[in-house]
């Protein structure tokens, strides 16, 4: 588990490299504006290749995705070599799974897992061996990298994905009050407003691809903390000419940690 102390938080936007520039563009670049992304920045796009930031692990930094989705053929038809693959797949089995930032917000991509809650310290997130190859299923890895949130589920259940679990908003407030979090940060998931809140705001799903794979019309949005642990949510919205924007549309959001619209 890595702490960070980071300004910037982007959800996955797999391969949309000219929206990563967006982020850059609109909040400054690094190293003035710091960024952080749990996960699955590459991958399924156009660009995948030219991502530069400061990242945990997703399932897009794991082997069996990578050879799916089409990593290992753009790397294949750009450099004729599967040798730069195997170079990418060792950095990615030494990346982290979690980040927590201030002691308060706990980050991964995926999300919980039975063996976290029954954990008697959150310092079990610091015992993977690295490398870490692509995780067995079940385990707490493959829980962190693919579990989703579930309005209809108590405790956990099998997830629809065959891989992992799912879990319910008791699960999220009893990780929290164990462990002394205010907010679980996580990616994973298309989200049509590029967040959305889940168990009384204690869990947000982040997600920074606008209009992703040209296929959905959802938004994407950024989280920004400041030095006082104050969050606030920025959404970029994707532009269809001829199209009026819904009336219902979330605008930016700020929150106070422990979490309070303001």
């Amino acid at each position: 588990m890595n702490v960070f102390q980071r300004n910037n938080f982007c959800g996955g936007y797999p391969g949309q490299f000219g929206e990563g520039m967006g982020f850059f563009q609109q909040f400054g670049f690094p190293p003035e504006v710091k960024f952080f992304f749990p996960g699955g920045s590459h991958n399924g796009g156009h660009s995948s290749l030219e991502e530069n930031s400061i990242l945990l692990r997703g399932i897009h930094e794991t082997r069996l995705i990578n050879r799916i989705y089409g990593f290992y053929d753009d790397l294949n038809k750009r450099f004729g070599t599967p040798r730069l693959y195997e170079d990418f797949t060792k950095m990615f089995e030494m990346m982290p799974l979690t980040g927590l930032v201030g002691k308060r917000i706990l980050c991964m991509h995926g999300g919980l897992s039975a063996d976290l809650v029954n954990a008697p310290k959150l310092d079990i997130l610091n015992t993977f061996a690295r490398p870490l190859h692509d995780p067995p299923n079940p385990s707490l890895a493959i829980d962190i990298l693919w579990a989703d949130p579930d309005i209809n589920t108590k405790g956990f259940k099998a997830n629809i994905r065959g891989c992992s679990c799912t879990f319910g908003p008791d699960v999220v407030a009893q990780t929290c009050d164990k462990f002394g979090l205010d907010l679980i940060v996580r990616a994973h998931q298309v989200v049509q407003d590029g967040y959305e809140f889940f168990a009384n705001r204690r869990l947000v799903t982040l997600f920074s691809a606008p209009h992703y794979c040209g296929q959905f019309d959802n938004a994407a949005a950024v989280m920004q903390v400041n030095p006082n642990m104050v969050c606030s949510f920025k959404i970029l919205r994707p532009e269809f000419p001829g199209r009026a924007a819904p009336s219902h549309q979330k605008s930016a959001t700020t929150i106070l940690l422990p979490p309070t619209i303001t």
